[in-house]
């Protein structure tokens, strides 16, 4: 096999069992993380999209207590900002029915509901990007290993050659190069995708900040009112 006639997967092929373990193990990194990467894309579309629309009807002036019903009647699982929403009033509508509970205890029992809410939304948004973080930081330094030890079986094979030539040693280095191509193939998307994924999850929940206390500002409003 002459230098000239190398291609990718001839260097993938002809790589050692240590090396080929490397990219794949680099390849499912990859697979993983580009799944992750579109999963949490449409979820955070998601989350802005309903945040706005919510925001757009609740503030539209609606009945509060319909827009609860309107909430819980659609069926299915209640997410997002609308969760915040639901948890938040449902608290205060149960601590209401209660005789001789101030103003105070009402707002902090419906804040405490959307903190919880909020925090398992925010939760749920943050899910495997972790994951991502840690490919972007640990993919280069697997196909760096791959490629030394590639590199060195290379060198240990021309013990036995009386003359090295750069011919002789350049298949096996290109080969082993291939590795750290492959852990920087999965680790610039992760990278990319955990910094831009964790600013829009800072941006959802300081979305899921401000309306907490808006919300909380209405239901104190309220609360003294009814008192």
């Amino acid at each position: 096999m002459n230098a000239g006639d190398l291609n990718l997967w001839q260097l993938i092929v002809h790589a050692s069992l240590f090396v080929k373990f490397v990219m794949f193990v680099l390849l499912v990194f990859s697979f993983l993380s580009w799944g992750i990467i579109f999963r949490k894309h449409s979820m955070l579309k998601t989350a802005l999209g309903s945040a706005n629309e919510f925001e757009e009807r609740f503030w539209s002036g609606a009945d509060l207590a319909a827009l609860f019903r309107e909430v819980t009647g659609r069926g299915g699982q209640i997410s997002g900002i609308e969760s915040i929403f639901e948890a938040g009033f449902r608290e205060f509508a149960r601590q209401r029915q209660r005789r001789g509970v101030d103003p105070r205890t009402l707002l902090e029992g419906a804040q405490r509901a959307m903190r919880v809410a909020q925090t398992r939304e925010i939760d749920r948004l943050e899910g495997n990007l972790e994951f991502l973080a840690n490919v972007g930081s640990i993919s280069p330094y697997v196909g760096l290993l791959g490629t030394v030890y590639g590199i060195m079986i290379s060198f240990q094979g021309l013990a036995n050659v009386k003359e090295a030539t750069i011919a002789s040693v350049a298949p096996g280095i290109s080969e082993a190069l291939v590795a750290t191509a492959m852990g920087l193939i999965a680790a610039i998307p992760a990278s990319w995708a955990y910094n831009r994924y964790s600013n829009k999850v800072d941006r959802v929940a300081t979305r899921y900040d401000t309306f907490t206390e808006e919300f909380s500002s209405i239901l104190q409003r309220q609360a003294h009112i009814e008192d």
